[in-house]
């Protein structure tokens, strides 16, 4: 049985980190609250942007930009996002489980993929598993710009441009609620289903649709990139807030139960001496 000094320093540890995972929950719900807020104000965008490049591409006959065709796959391209940090629960390790499993079913080789990676934990997974990360970034902000992300976000819309792969996948975390968070597969390129759009709106081009499209398709793909890290980074506050909250419940617990014990043996202890007094005063007598 532990000692009473042992059982008194390991409540005086967990109260100390009692103190912190809370301190660190309460930092998470702050971020979580302005992350939701940047993914939510950033839908009205995405939803425009998706209705005038499907209303471009779609209501110009004899259109056919490189990115909106499929062609014969020899390498696929995918694009994960996970946190630079850990203490978010299963928020990294899903989306990552996920991506490396389906690398698995779906490739033989490691010439038949690259990985870009957004993000530290990511980029230390694959590249310790012999895996090819081509582009990496990390040091995302907790509130991100889209300046933080553009060069890699353009690099990747030139690699699918120029050949390096011939389709592109996102892997992400989808933020659902503070205590639900899925991990996404979305195809970014080829923009195959672009046109699907039913909010078709008759425009004249100037100057042609070939040339807009030349411009807005790599900027909707980027777009489609930093959508995802908004939702990304909304999930990551809301894991680590739980995760930090689960802990601190657990630690109150565990108190509990070491105050307890505490007691308990302090309390025997306390009967023994007064046992071996009075067995003293009777030998003496």
């Amino acid at each position: 049985m532990a000692s009473l000094r042992d059982i008194k320093s390991r409540i005086v540890s967990t109260k100390k980190t009692s103190q912190i995972t809370k301190a660190m929950e309460m930092v998470s719900a702050s971020k979580w609250n302005r992350g939701v807020m940047n993914a939510k104000s950033f839908v009205p965008y995405m939803e425009k942007i998706q209705e005038v490049t499907a209303s471009v591409a779609g209501g110009s006959k004899g259109v056919n930009h490189p990115m909106l065709v499929s062609r014969p796959v020899k390498k696929t391209g995918y694009l994960v996002i996970t946190s630079d940090r850990g203490l978010a629960g299963a928020y990294n390790s899903n989306v990552l489980r996920n991506l490396y499993q389906t690398i698995k079913d779906r490739h033989q080789s490691n010439d038949e993929f690259a990985i870009i990676a957004i993000g530290r934990v990511g980029r230390d997974f694959f590249t310790k598993r012999g895996m090819s990360v081509v582009l990496d970034v990390v040091g995302i902000a907790d509130q991100p710009s889209f300046t933080e992300i553009k060069d890699i976000a353009s690099k990747t819309v030139g690699m699918f441009a120029d050949g390096t792969f011939d389709e592109l996948y996102m892997y992400y975390t989808h933020y659902v609620s503070a205590i639900q968070q899925d991990v996404t597969e979305k195809k970014l390129l080829p923009l195959g289903d672009i046109t699907t759009s039913s909010k078709l709106t008759s425009y004249e081009f100037e100057p042609s649709a070939e040339e807009i499209l030349e411009v807005l398709l790599p900027q909707y793909a980027e777009s489609l990139i930093y959508g995802a890290l908004l939702d990304s980074k909304a999930s990551e506050h809301a894991a680590r807030m739980t995760a930090m909250k689960n802990a601190t419940d657990n630690a109150k617990e565990l108190i509990n139960a070491l105050s307890l014990s505490y007691n308990r043996a302090r309390q025997a202890a306390i009967t023994q001496e007064i046992t071996e007094i009075v067995g003293g005063a009777a030998a003496l007598e």
